[in-house]
C-alpha cells in the first residue's frame, strides 16, 4: 500500500517538477474523500537546497525517511552535476527493496547515475532523449511517451508528464477512484492518452483544425456504430481518399487506428466505472463482441480486459 513519500531535493533543482511531486503526494484531500500520505521533503544536507530559478527552498529532514518510504521521487535537476553518493545509495536501495522509485523530465538522469535504470526502459524530457541515451547505453529510452513503467521504476517526461506518471503511481496503487480525485482537485485529466508502458503506447496528436476537431468528436459520440472511412468522409464532404490523407496530417494517424484508440479508452473507463459485462462493453465502444476488444486490448495494452478490470475495477467500485 502507497503511504510514506519522500521527495528528495536536490540542489538546482526545477521548481516546477518539484511542485508536481508535492502537489501530487503532499497534500491532504481527505476532505473530498481523496488519499492522504504520509509526505516529506528530505535532503542529504538538511537546510537550504538551490533551484534553477535563483531561490532556496528550505528542507528539515535528512535522508533517513527516504530509507523506508514506500515511494522515493526525484525532481528534475541539471543533468551533468555530479549526484550525492548518499542520494545515489537511497534511490538504489529503494529499488532493491521494492519500493516505488519516481523520476520527473531531467531526473531520470539522477536515476540513471545511481545505476537503476541499466537494462530498464525509461523516458526524459525529448529535448535530452539522446543525451541521455549516450550516457546510458544500457538503458531503453523512449522518446515518445509521457512515462515509462519498468518494475516499480517510473520515469517521467518533461515537465507536466510528471503529473502523468505520479498519478499513474497512485492509479497502480490506490485504484482509479484515488488517482480520478487528486485529478480533479488539480483540475488536470486523470489519464492522458499516452505514455503508459504496460496500458498507453503512444500518444495520439490532437487535431490542428475545427473542422476536424468537429468530426472527431462526433466520432467518439458514435463509436458503438460502424464508423467507414466512407461514411466519415462524406460527413465531412470529401472524398475518401482525402479524408484519410487529410485525416492522417491532422492527427498522425489513420481513421481505423484513431476509432480503435478511443473505443480502447472508452472500454477501459466502461471497466472502470460500471458492472457492464464485457459483450455489453464491447457493443457500446464499437468492438462488436468481446472476443474483438480482448484482441485489441492485448495488442495495444498489453493485458485482457478481464485482467484491467481486477487491476482497477473492482477498486473503484468499492
Amino acid at each position: 500500500m502507497l503511504q510514506s513519500i519522500a521527495c528528495i531535493a536536490i540542489p538546482q533543482m526545477a521548481p516546477f517538477e518539484f511542485g508536481v511531486i508535492c502537489e501530487v503526494f503532499g497534500i491532504d484531500r481527505a476532505d473530498t474523500g481523496g488519499p492522504t500520505f504520509d509526505f516529506k521533503v528530505v535532503a542529504a544536507e538538511p537546510g537550504p537546497v538551490s533551484t534553477k530559478l535563483g531561490f532556496d527552498i528550505v528542507v528539515h529532514e535528512g535522508l533517513e525517511f527516504a530509507r523506508h518510504a514506500d515511494l522515493v521521487a526525484v525532481p528534475a535537476a541539471l543533468i551533468d552535476e555530479p549526484v550525492d553518493e548518499r542520494v545515489s545509495a537511497v534511490i538504489r536501495e529503494a529499488v532493491e527493496r521494492g519500493a516505488w522509485v519516481l523520476s520527473v523530465c531531467s531526473g531520470a538522469f539522477t536515476l540513471g547515475h545511481a545505476g537503476v535504470l541499466e537494462g530498464r526502459r525509461a523516458t526524459t524530457h525529448w529535448m535530452y532523449t539522446d543525451r541521455m541515451a549516450k550516457m546510458f547505453p544500457g538503458t531503453d529510452v523512449d522518446p515518445d511517451v509521457l512515462f515509462v513503467q519498468d518494475g516499480k521504476v517510473v520515469t517521467g517526461a518533461g515537465t507536466a508528464a510528471g503529473i502523468d506518471a505520479a498519478l499513474h503511481i497512485v492509479r497502480m496503487e490506490l485504484g482509479a477512484g484515488a488517482a480520478n480525485n487528486i485529478a480533479r482537485r488539480m483540475v488536470v485529466p486523470p489519464q492522458r492518452d499516452g505514455g503508459q508502458s504496460q496500458f498507453i503506447q503512444s500518444p495520439v496528436a490532437e487535431c490542428r483544425s475545427d473542422s476536424f476537431a468537429k468530426i472527431t468528436e462526433w466520432m467518439i459520440e458514435h463509436l458503438d456504430e460502424d464508423l467507414t472511412v466512407d461514411l466519415l468522409a462524406r460527413k465531412a464532404l470529401m472524398s475518401p481518399r482525402t479524408f484519410a490523407r487529410r485525416f492522417r496530417a491532422e492527427t498522425g494517424t489513420t481513421p481505423n487506428a484513431w476509432l480503435n484508440r478511443q473505443r480502447l479508452l472508452r472500454a477501459q473507463q466502461l471497466l472502470e466505472e460500471t458492472s457492464d459485462t464485457l459483450e455489453e462493453i464491447a457493443r457500446e465502444t464499437g468492438f462488436g463482441a468481446a472476443a474483438v476488444m480482448r484482441h485489441h486490448f492485448i495488442k495495444v495494452l498489453q493485458t485482457t480486459p478481464t485482467a484491467y478490470r481486477r487491476l482497477f475495477g473492482v477498486r473503484v467500485a468499492s
